[in-house]
C-alpha cells in the first residue's frame, strides 16, 4: 500500500500553529494534515542514504540529476560536478530532491519501502572544511572528466514522505489455488 504524507504546504503566515499556512520552528511550511514528526522522520530517512536525485529545470524542460547529499541544521546540502553546469541552473532556482531506499531492501523484504522529497530554493554555498569532510570521497571521474565538487544548499520549504507497506501476515499473503 503507498501512503502519501505531505508535511508541508502553502505559504507561512502564522508561525508554529499547525494549520495551513503555519511554519514550523525551522521555518518549514506545515500543513494541517501533518506533523513536524513527519518532517523530521522524512529528514532523517534522508540522512539514512548518500545519493539522491535532483529535479530542475534547464531550458524550460524537466531534467533529474545524481547527487550526493548531507543533513546540515535542517537543511540538505548537495555535492555534484561541476563540469556538467546542473549548479548554474539551480542557483537561485526551486528544485525538488528526492531519495528512497527502493535498492536496498532489508533481508527477506520485511523492511517498508519509503520515498522522501523535498522543495525549496537552493543555492551555490561553499561548506566549511569539517562538512566537505563529511561527504567522503567523490567520485574519480565523472562522464571522463576529473570529478570537480560544487556544493548547494537547498533550504527545504515543502517534505513529502511516502512508504510502501507490505504485510507479512498470512491474511496479507497471496495463496495459490489448486
Amino acid at each position: 500500500m503507498l501512503f502519501s504524507r505531505p508535511s508541508d504546504t502553502g505559504t507561512a503566515k502564522d508561525h508554529g500553529t499547525g494549520t495551513p499556512g503555519a511554519r514550523d520552528a525551522s521555518g518549514t511550511a506545515a500543513s494541517a494534515g501533518s506533523s513536524g514528526a513527519d518532517r523530521l522522520r522524512a529528514i532523517e530517512l534522508l540522512g539514512s542514504v548518500r545519493y539522491g536525485r535532483l529535479a530542475i529545470s534547464m531550458r524550460a524542460l524537466p531534467f533529474l540529476a545524481v547527487a550526493r547529499h548531507l543533513v546540515i541544521e535542517d537543511r540538505v546540502v548537495l555535492r555534484m560536478h561541476r563540469g556538467l553546469g546542473f549548479h548554474e541552473s539551480c542557483d537561485g532556482s526551486v528544485v525538488a530532491y528526492g531519495a528512497d531506499n527502493f535498492n536496498t531492501p532489508a533481508p527477506g523484504g520485511t523492511e517498508d519501502l519509503w520515498s522522501v522529497q523535498f522543495t525549496g530554493p537552493v543555492e551555490i554555498m561553499d561548506p566549511g572544511p569539517g562538512q566537505r569532510e563529511r561527504f567522503g570521497t567523490g567520485p574519480a571521474e565523472v562522464n571522463g572528466e576529473h570529478f570537480d565538487p560544487v556544493y548547494l544548499r537547498l533550504d527545504p520549504r515543502l517534505a513529502h514522505m511516502h512508504t510502501l507497506a507490505f504485510d507479512a501476515s498470512p491474511s496479507g499473503r497471496t495463496r495459490s489455488v489448486t
